[in-house]
C-alpha cells in the first residue's frame, strides 16, 4: 500500500524498493484528456506518512515522454534518497487525446 489513500480515482500500478525508499506508479482516468494517465512518485527513506514534511520536485519529462522515462532513465532516485526529496513524475504525453485532436483538425480542413 502506498502513501496515497485508496480511492475510486487512483490505482496503484507498481511499488518497488529503490535506494532505501519506494518508487511507485499510479494510474488515473483523466476526464480532460479522455484517457488513462500515469504518474510516478519516488518516496525517499526519510518519508513517513505522519512525519515531517519533505520537499517535492515535479519532474516534467517532455511532450513525448511517459512516467517510465523518469523511473528507468533519470537516475534521480539515488540523489533524492540522499537529500530527502520526494519526486513526482507525471506522464506528459497524452497520446490518445492528441491523436483524436489531430484527426478532427484534419477532417475539418
Amino acid at each position: 500500500m502506498g502513501p496515497i489513500p485508496k480511492n475510486d480515482h487512483l490505482k496503484e500500478v507498481s511499488s518497488n524498493k529503490s535506494f532505501g525508499g519506494w518508487q511507485q506508479v499510479y494510474s488515473h482516468s483523466s476526464t480532460e484528456l479522455k484517457c488513462d494517465m500515469k504518474f510516478g512518485v519516488y518516496l525517499p527513506p526519510q518519508f513517513k506518512a505522519d512525519g515531517d514534511k519533505l520537499p517535492v520536485l515535479y519532474y516534467l519529462s517532455g511532450l513525448t515522454c511517459t512516467e517510465a522515462n523518469f523511473v528507468t532513465k533519470a537516475g534521480a532516485q539515488q540523489h533524492a534518497a540522499e537529500h530527502g526529496i520526494i519526486i513526482v513524475a507525471p506522464d506528459t504525453s497524452p497520446r490518445q487525446y492528441l491523436v483524436t485532436l489531430l484527426i478532427y483538425t484534419i477532417s475539418q480542413t
